[in-house]
């Protein structure tokens, strides 16, 4: 690579990911924040564990099918736009959480929550494969996941905080839980507007040089690809394919993460608060450092599947073992978890990116994401019908690394690729 366009990788590297990931910082505190504020929401509001299970998935029904056409949307429209007014937009729904103190209103809250933020994340993967070349995705992309680890490590003990707030002008504590995390979104999505560059010849932090570097690179990697019809990608077994391997993952990522707070405190034999909060930020301390080298790693030796599967494989063990060990135990083997549920989604998300171009990169991820989406909606559903089923705590947990150790299976069955795909 040349001097060039390292400069220009570096300095997009600089401008772009800390932006991306303080975003994604926001979206996934606003999407999780109920998980903080389950016991003394329900107890405030009346809403069984059904009802919570439900709203905590049904943010991602809207979110499934809105998916690739937003994508589509950004393409056409611009990246700087279509961002920008997601997050103003989720921003002032979260906040709207704070009034949402009936089952009709939780649920219409989360639907219209998960319509608004459809466009975000595949937005934001699509935009790192528009300005990043191929051997750099999964550590970017790396990057930009520690956002899911970081909200929740600094979102357990601020919304922990914010909970406490509980009389505060005669508003319960998730009130302002609630109202707090999403004016921070809604600020962020001003920001984006004066921010972020739609394309590589409108940044304004590269010089002439260094944009035509960074073009040519991404436009030779684009012309070997042969996929580049949106209904090519719909059609593609090997999408349809990662498309099912997401959809698992999210089942782990979401049964765990909208349940972990409550699962520690019960741990600690404590309620949620701070204290429970801030050991339940330790998983994500521990997802920090591994969603950091593993796909740096994996960028390194330019392999996917087997890091994806193994990182995968690790995930699920952690889950089982949190279910079956003693409270200290359970804290470690849920630190494995959340390394391996968080590090393996950017090395994942190299695969799609290598094989589609264009349009149907635009759809495929979004079409992916779908399923995604609709493991989210999914994951707390299984969870409280195995625990019902079993009548047992732990039944949910094992159900979910069950689920997890298939995903692995999934992955490798994928055909091995070349290096760097």
């Amino acid at each position: 690579m040349s001097n060039i366009l390292e400069k220009a990788v570096s300095k997009t590297r600089l401008r772009l990911v800390p932006f991306m990931l303080i975003l994604y910082v926001l979206a996934f505190l606003d999407r999780a924040n109920i998980g903080f504020a389950k016991s003394a929401y329900q107890l405030d509001t009346g809403l069984s564990n059904e009802a919570f299970a439900l709203g905590a998935g049904i943010f991602f029904v809207a979110y499934a099918f809105l998916g690739a056409p937003a994508n589509l949307l950004m393409r056409k429209f611009g990246a700087r736009y279509w961002i920008g007014g997601t997050t103003l937009v989720w921003g002032l729904l979260s906040a709207a959480m704070a009034y949402a103190d009936s089952e009709w209103k939780f649920l219409t809250v989360r639907v219209l929550l998960g319509m608004a933020e459809a466009g975000f994340f595949p937005g934001m993967i699509y935009l790192t494969s528009q300005w990043f070349p191929q051997k750099h995705r999964a550590g970017i992309m790396g990057l930009f996941y520690m956002g899911a680890p970081l909200a929740l490590t600094f979102g357990s003990p601020l919304s922990g905080a914010l909970l406490e707030m509980h009389g505060f002008l005669d508003h319960p504590g998730w009130y302002w839980m609630f109202i707090i995390e999403g004016i921070l979104a809604v600020i962020a999505g001003i920001v984006t507007f004066i921010y972020l560059d739609d394309n590589i010849s409108n940044a304004r932090f590269l010089n002439e040089n260094e944009k035509q570097a960074l073009h040519e690179k991404l436009s030779s990697e684009e012309s070997v690809k042969t996929t580049s019809k949106i209904i090519d990608a719909i059609s593609n077994v090997t999408v349809w394919h990662l498309a099912i391997i997401y959809m698992i993952i999210q089942i782990s990522v979401y049964g765990l993460i909208f349940f972990l707070p409550t699962q520690v405190a019960q741990l600690m034999g404590t309620t949620v608060g701070f204290k429970a909060s801030l050991v339940a930020a330790i998983p994500w301390i521990a997802a920090l450092f591994g969603t950091y080298f593993i796909p740096r790693y994996s960028d390194k030796v330019g392999e996917r599947r087997n890091i994806a599967a193994i990182t995968l494989l690790v995930a699920g063990l952690g889950i089982g073992i949190s279910a079956l060990a003693s409270p200290s135990i359970a804290i470690i083997a849920l630190c494995f978890a959340a390394i391996g549920f968080i590090a393996v989604q950017p090395v994942f998300w190299t695969i799609p990116t290598n094989l589609l171009s264009g349009a149907a990169l635009a759809a495929g991820i979004g079409f992916i994401n779908m399923f995604g989406a609709f493991g989210g909606f999914l994951a707390p559903i299984i969870r409280v019908k195995a625990e019902t089923l079993f009548n047992n705590n732990i039944a949910g947990l094992l159900t979910l690394a069950l689920i997890t150790i298939i995903g692995t299976i999934t992955i490798f069955m994928l055909k091995q690729t070349n290096k760097n795909s």
